[in-house]
């Protein structure tokens, strides 16, 4: 949530009208341990050796630990899965929620130790969006595919009333 403070929400300010968020899901920390654990290590051995140069390199190594998780969102809508990864260079994913065929987790072990994964889109064509570092991804993947269950059953349903 720090990040949601520094930059706006890009899926938020991006909703067409009528459009809501239904499940948000965010880069977990855990993932950027490398980065941080480096981090502080150089920072700390700077101080230690009092060297300038060994201090920036941590700092940069904590900077972008901190630029992955505060500028990577992902969230479905009611009408899309949107993704967005980068702050000075910008990736954006969408996806139309009638064009979702499927959405795997992918996790290797310090994944699974620490709950964070690579949620992977699949639309129809064969496309596919990998999305990198989700904390809980699957309990992402579960809200997803709860609402896109409702969302087929209710256009089901909407299909038998016009018979």
């Amino acid at each position: 949530q720090i990040g949601r403070f520094i930059v706006a929400s890009y899926i938020e300010q991006n909703l067409a009208k009528d459009e809501n968020i239904i499940c948000k899901a965010q880069v977990s920390w855990l993932s950027q341990v490398w980065y941080l654990f480096f981090g502080g290590l150089f920072i700390l051995s700077a101080l230690v050796g009092k060297n300038l140069f060994i201090f920036l390199l941590g700092g940069l190594f904590i900077l972008i630990a901190f630029l992955n998780v505060v500028t990577t969102e992902l969230a479905i809508t009611n009408r899309r899965v949107i993704a967005k990864f980068g702050l000075i260079q910008r990736q954006t994913i969408e996806l139309k929620v009638n064009k979702v065929e499927s959405l795997s987790v992918n996790q290797g072990i310090i994944g699974r130790v620490f709950n964070f994964g690579s949620i992977v889109v699949v639309g129809t064509g064969g496309s596919n969006a990998p999305i990198p570092y989700i904390a809980n991804p699957m309990n992402f993947r579960q809200q997803v595919n709860q609402f896109l269950d409702d969302y087929d059953d209710g256009k089901i349903a909407q299909q038998q009333h016009k018979i």
